[in-house]
């Protein structure tokens, strides 16, 4: 409850709202930001095992079925740190050139980027194939000739095919994986959660 009183120009608010309501609040509030930290923490961590799987040189459709997964439950910022943070890690455990980050950074954003505006899970497929398919492996080749020092052997279309088939691979294994776990209680309230509710108190 609030009051406003007035000491003759300029008024102000005395807020009244009880001491231990207000700490429960702000409980609350950390509780979901922990939580939210712990998803995404899981999700790098899948990601960082996973993208290895069915990988060849400019091609991991693991990436892909993690960047769609991530549209659809983390959202495009929350899904572009996880994809940044597991490219990160692959560079330097791993020794993946910067294909790691163009690879997964775009088609993670566009991934949630359209999902939040279409609304189903066609959409972050079609995210992913624009962000990674086209849009990263035609910036993947400045990336290369850079890295590399040589522009040799390399030109823009160079990793297209290959970042396409892996996004299209992905794309049909996300598909199959989402079709389950949508139907879940748990995905739905982590869902909730990266979409501005609460999974502690109301929102």
């Amino acid at each position: 409850m609030q009051s406003f009183y007035t000491n003759g120009m300029i008024p102000f608010v005395l807020d009244h709202t009880p001491f231990a309501f207000r700490r429960k609040g702000f409980f609350y509030v950390e509780k979901n930001r922990i939580h939210k930290l712990m998803l995404l923490s899981l999700m790098i961590a899948l990601d960082v095992v996973l993208s290895p799987l069915m990988r060849i040189e400019g091609m991991a459709p693991m990436s892909s079925v993690m960047n769609i997964i991530a549209g659809v439950l983390l959202g495009p910022l929350y899904g572009t740190m996880m994809a940044l943070i597991c490219g990160l890690i692959r560079m330097l455990l791993f020794g993946i050139p910067p294909l790691a980050l163009t690879g997964a950074v775009f088609g993670a954003f566009f991934a949630g980027m359209l999902y939040k505006l279409g609304g189903n899970m066609y959409w972050s497929m079609a995210g992913e194939i624009i962000g990674t398919g086209i849009i990263g492996s035609l910036l993947s080749y400045p990336v290369m000739v850079w890295f590399t020092g040589s522009q040799q052997n390399f030109y823009w279309f160079i990793y297209t095919p290959r970042f396409v088939g892996a996004t299209l691979i992905g794309s049909v294994i996300a598909f199959m994986v989402l079709v389950k776990l949508k139907e879940t209680s748990i995905f739905k309230r982590w869902q909730k959660l990266f979409n501005g509710g609460m999974l502690y108190g109301t929102k």
